[in-house]
């Protein structure tokens, strides 16, 4: 039986898992149940009438699934483990994960217990299979990753993340938070400000706040630049038009290969040789020298506004 057991194919579909109920199904009683589970056995309980049918510490698939398994059959994946899945860099991967959230029906009520954290819902969910786990969509799971991260940069490393890669639009990322009551975060609100002004990185979220603090007139963000013949110059991260200014954010400290650093020398130097003043700040100074940065902006917008600026054209907002 113990063998049987281990290898009927409602087990194997479930990497290894099976619900107190299910085994009954499968003709094992409580006791022998009960028994196999003990200290020293051959399989483990790891969560409330959910068994892992074998030794040793369960994989980060078997966890999930086992949180699955007890919230129930209508139960979906959702937060930084959903996002894992859907290999959202901004979360956690599956091998540090640690609670993990899962969105029930509202007419459920199980409770979180362990490492489970269950949420209900009113408003139904599609089911996503991921990876062969179901999950929330993607702008779900994001909104209910929120309330789990730390501070500004978090928030914004997830959101940017999420649209600058194409994995959502920024109005469906806009509608889930507002649907889940999220928006009303500040760190969001911050956020969803930032996005919608064409920023897409923290560096340039952290950017745009030393500059408004600092008083200095806003850029425009992630735009193309044409010359007067439509030929596309660039894009940098932040353009002033009336005084033909560019700030790139250094992109060494996230580790570009030796040719994506090539790229962006090599576009700094073509708008510099058409009339642009090229600013680089990294990402640490940006975070520790935020005066000095300010400071650089503010002579280069005196400096170009006194000149007669680039013939280039601001392209709008992709």
């Amino acid at each position: 039986m113990p063998t049987r057991t281990c290898t009927d194919p409602i087990v194997t579909a479930q990497d290894g898992l099976a619900t107190s109920r299910q085994l009954a199904a499968l003709g094992l009683p409580t006791s022998t149940i009960a028994d196999r589970c003990t200290r020293g056995g051959p399989w483990q309980r790891l969560l409330p009438r959910v068994v892992l049918l074998q030794t040793g510490v369960p994989s980060p698939r078997q966890r999930l699934r086992a949180a699955l398994l007890y919230a129930g059959e209508a139960a979906l994946l959702t937060g930084t483990a959903a996002l894992a899945l859907y290999g959202v860099r901004a979360a956690a991967p599956l091998t540090r994960l640690g609670p993990v959230d899962v969105l029930v029906p509202g007419t459920r009520n199980p409770r979180s217990h362990g490492y489970v954290r269950t949420h209900r819902t009113q408003v139904p969910c599609r089911r996503l299979p991921v990876e062969g786990l179901p999950c929330a969509p993607l702008t779900r799971a994001t909104a209910d990753a929120i309330p789990y991260l730390t501070g500004q940069d978090a928030v914004t490393a997830l959101l940017a993340e999420v649209v600058q890669r194409g994995r959502c639009t920024l109005d469906e990322l806009t509608t889930a938070l507002r649907s889940t009551h999220r928006a009303s975060d500040p760190r969001v609100a911050t956020t969803i400000d930032a996005l919608t002004a064409g920023v897409r990185s923290v560096a340039e979220a952290r950017a745009r706040r030393i500059l408004r603090e600092a008083g200095i007139p806003d850029p425009v963000w992630n735009r193309d630049l044409y010359l007067p013949d439509g030929t596309f110059l660039a894009r940098p991260d932040a353009y002033w038009p009336h005084a033909g200014v560019a700030l790139e954010i250094d992109s060494r400290e996230w580790h570009l290969s030796p040719g994506d650093w090539e790229r962006t020398m090599t576009r700094r130097n073509r708008m510099a040789r058409h009339g642009v003043i090229v600013l680089s700040a990294s990402p640490s100074q940006l975070r520790d020298s935020p005066g000095d940065i300010a400071t650089a902006v503010r002579g280069a917008l005196a400096t170009g506004a006194a000149r007669v600026g680039p013939a280039v054209r601001v392209g709008s907002l992709g």
